[in-house]
């Protein structure tokens, strides 16, 4: 009887540890298929859970790892992806999740090492061949880059991401295998609208680079269109904002003390496309300077600073944001739309430079336009609206101007490129630097590059780009109507 009551209980625990096992294979599944329909914070809870209940299945960890990623946590999500990895070395995904999250913290070498640790174990990883691309892009390795975008294309001909990015490195002087792929009615089949956006894209810039103007304007209104109907424009939010900011910096007090510890902070403003890139890329030569880049740092700064009740210095809180671990002179801030925060910047900043991009307003829109930015500016996609945003910004920075002489510098990027030693020359100058022909060869600035200008960039100042607007004249009708009603436009011809 003793035997046959052990027995039993064997029994008993076997069938208990074959439900557990049960259970949790369903709680993985559930949690897969959350995640596949977009209900990520659903599935994130079903992941906590079964970590903390000792799952050793590394998919678990490596999707929990993604949702920590998007979520800004992203500490947590290294030591999660590099545990799945530990428990499955020769999972591509996790490799690929890794780079994703180096990209995001702009560590672009340690993306290009897991993206290529991804490829080896996973030849026909269409989207990792494209992320690795497009850091390649960012760093101007542009050959390599357009490798591994056409590999990406052979393993995923309908990677629509793929052709957008080889469009902006397309030459007219041979005709690729993907370029017919690009132009094929199969492609449009079956693709949702940020799909679809791709294609119109990338088959304008296409046009445009063969000098088809009138294609490229009709692919390029069909993919701004859709772009419209996806996101709506946001352009009256700023108008809106930039008003009551102004107000905000008629009441702000001066800032009198004298902070010797921290760095000149230099702030490139304007909007996109004004020629702010290559701006930046003339002042990072010197060595002596931190680029930080497009980081919305210094309203976070203004929103702490205001809910703290104004009890702490906004410079300080700022200058702790920047987390510079170096010892440099110099920072450079190329969050354009810092345009509306200049005068709160020029009181709260001891020592701020603020340097205004500006350009032709039609070449400026066309740019606009043609960019497909790949998060925020809607407004882009509407010409009236970037008009609208355009002079919004050119006309509070006259204001700051007249106000603040001695802290911003306005800088016109088509006397840039048209006379560039006398405008450079000029600008560092303004600086208080010493000069260095260096200034003068911004395209050999080897820092990487994470907008829409990272191929214009690495090329010899140039004026390809001015007066590009007099090849869409029907299109931007719109736009030239709003225009001609400013005064100072009044003798644009059309």
């Amino acid at each position: 009887m003793k035997g046959f009551g052990e027995n039993n209980q064997s029994k008993k625990i076997k069938k208990q540890k074959n439900e557990e096992i049960v259970n949790i294979d369903l709680l993985i599944e559930k949690a897969f298929k959350l995640q596949a329909l977009g209900r990520k914070l659903e599935a994130a809870k079903y992941y906590s859970y079964l970590i903390k209940n000792g799952i050793k299945d590394y998919r678990v960890f490596s999707n929990y790892g993604i949702f920590l990623n998007e979520v800004g946590k992203y500490k947590e999500a290294e030591l999660e992806l590099k545990k799945a990895i530990s428990l499955n070395p020769k999972y591509a995904n996790a490799y690929y999740n890794l780079a994703v999250l180096f990209i995001g913290q702009g560590n672009l070498q340690k993306a290009e090492l897991e993206l290529k640790k991804a490829i080896k174990l996973k030849s026909n990883f269409a989207a990792a061949h494209y992320n690795l691309g497009f850091i390649l892009k960012d760093l101007g390795r542009f050959k390599e880059a357009d490798s591994y975008n056409q590999k990406a294309l052979e393993a995923n001909p309908h990677f629509t991401d793929a052709y957008l990015s080889l469009s902006t490195m397309y030459s007219t002087d041979t005709t690729p295998k993907w370029h017919n792929q690009l132009f094929s009615k199969s492609l449009l089949k079956n693709k949702n609208n940020r799909e679809l956006v791709n294609i119109f894209f990338a088959r304008s810039n296409i046009f445009h680079k063969e000098k088809k103007y009138e294609k490229s304007a009709e692919n390029l209104i069909t993919a701004n269109n859709i772009k419209l109907k996806m996101n709506k424009s946001e352009a009256n939010l700023l108008i809106n904002k930039t008003k009551k900011l102004k107000i905000s910096s008629d009441n702000f007090e001066r800032n009198k003390k004298e902070f010797e510890n921290y760095p000149m902070s230099i702030f490139i403003v304007g909007i996109p496309r004004c020629g702010s890139t290559l701006v930046e890329s003339i002042i990072s030569l010197n060595s002596n300077v931190i680029d930080l880049g497009e980081v919305n740092i210094f309203e976070k700064a203004y929103r702490e600073y205001k809910e703290s009740e104004k009890k702490t210095d906004l410079s300080e809180i700022y200058w702790k944001k920047l987390e510079i671990t170096e010892n440099k002179k110099f920072t450079t801030n190329k969050w354009l739309f810092n345009y509306q925060y200049a005068g709160i910047i020029a009181k709260s900043i001891p020592k701020a430079k603020i340097i205004h991009c500006y350009r032709n307003p039609l070449d400026n829109i066309l740019s606009m336009y043609r960019a497909h930015f790949g998060a925020g500016n809607n407004f882009s996609s509407s010409l009236v609206d970037s008009a609208a945003v355009y002079f919004d910004q050119e006309e509070i920075m006259q204001i700051y101007k007249k106000e603040f002489k001695n802290h911003i510098y306005a800088l016109n990027y088509d006397k840039l490129v048209t006379h560039p030693s006398e405008e450079i020359k000029s600008l560092i100058s303004w600086l208080g630097w010493k000069w260095n022909d260096l200034y003068l060869s911004p395209h050999l600035n080897n820092r990487k590059v994470s907008t829409r200008s990272n191929v214009q960039v690495r090329s010899p100042i140039n004026t390809k780009s001015l007066g590009g607007w007099e090849n869409y004249k029907e299109m931007l009708r719109p736009a030239m109507e709003i225009i001609t009603q400013k005064s100072k436009y009044k003798d644009l011809k059309y």
